[in-house]
């Protein structure tokens, strides 16, 4: 049995020729009530939902992918054959997943840029959901530090920079997100993909390749979901403030409820698992 903190050994397909490591975990003793897909964003992967995926399988299927350059998804080969990451090109992957999964209408969770790959992949490519679950996610503008623009203009320096460096950047960058609210075992686990060498060139071309000009044609859409969607936010997020959650609400098909997790900052996965997974088993009860 797998620990609830960690994901089982990935599975492997193949997306637009690309390899993809996917997970599924569901019921042991029962038929799963749906399907739930939740969707990472940067700089992240599936890790940083197992434990919420490992209670949610407790009625659901849960299924997981880490998206080209993530993760298990992290390309080896030479810079020549690397695929496109940006949100366009990861959006259609997530459409061509769901088809690969023969899902007609999952439910699904998305966080941080796994939000525009979700909803663009709805409300872009076509994609039926049952439901979706927004948690401090991409899509509104302003979006995208200074440090993304800095890499942007600099990836080929940022990709050369001392191992030991780019460590401990990477480290610093990711403890930021939660506010330093994390464990050293939870940051050393996001961390760890990074900081080999083909990870660090990974690392700096998906930071480069995004966009905010890839979210604007799905803000112009936001009104035309065409599922349940419920909207979550840490309190105190650093990267995207909270002000966000209450106008994409009211961008959104409506009515949109919005949770907001007190003292949390932008890792609610991993800072207050418990009360997400309370509200998602609320919210899947609700949506059916």
């Amino acid at each position: 049995m797998s620990s609830p903190d960690r994901l089982p050994p990935p599975r492997y397909v193949d997306l637009d020729g690309t390899r993809v490591a996917t997970y599924v975990l569901e019921p042991s003793d029962r038929e799963p009530r749906g399907d739930v897909v939740l969707c990472h964003g940067t700089p992240w992967s599936s890790a940083v939902w197992a434990p919420v995926a490992h209670a949610l399988a407790a009625t659901h299927r849960a299924l997981l992918w880490d998206m080209p350059s993530y993760g298990a998804s992290i390309p080896e080969g030479p810079p020549t054959r690397d695929p496109r990451v940006d949100l366009e090109a990861q959006r259609r992957r997530l459409a061509a997943l769901l088809q690969h999964w023969d899902l007609t209408s999952p439910h699904v969770v998305a966080h941080d840029v796994g939000g525009a790959v979700a909803l663009g992949a709805h409300l872009l490519e076509a994609s039926a959901f049952a439901s979706l679950y927004l948690l401090d996610v991409v899509t509104l503008d302003p979006w995208g530090s200074p440090f993304f623009r800095l890499v942007a203009e600099h990836e080929a320096v940022f990709a050369a920079l001392p191992a030991p460096l780019h460590a401990a950047l990477v480290r610093e960058y990711v403890s930021g997100a939660g506010r330093g609210s994390l464990h050293a075992q939870q940051v050393d686990e996001l961390v760890a993909p990074w900081t080999t060498p083909h990870g660090q060139r990974a690392f700096y071309a998906q930071v480069a390749q995004l966009e905010p000009a890839h979210t604007r044609p799905v803000v112009e859409r936001l009104g035309r979901t065409r599922c349940p969607v419920r909207v979550g936010w840490g309190e105190q997020d650093p990267w995207l403030p909270v002000e966000q959650a209450a106008e994409l609400a009211d961008r959104l098909a409506g009515p949109v409820d919005v949770l907001t997790v007190r003292g949390a900052g932008h890792l609610v996965p991993l800072e207050a698992p418990d009360l997400l997974v309370d509200d998602l088993r609320r919210w899947l009860d609700h949506v059916g």
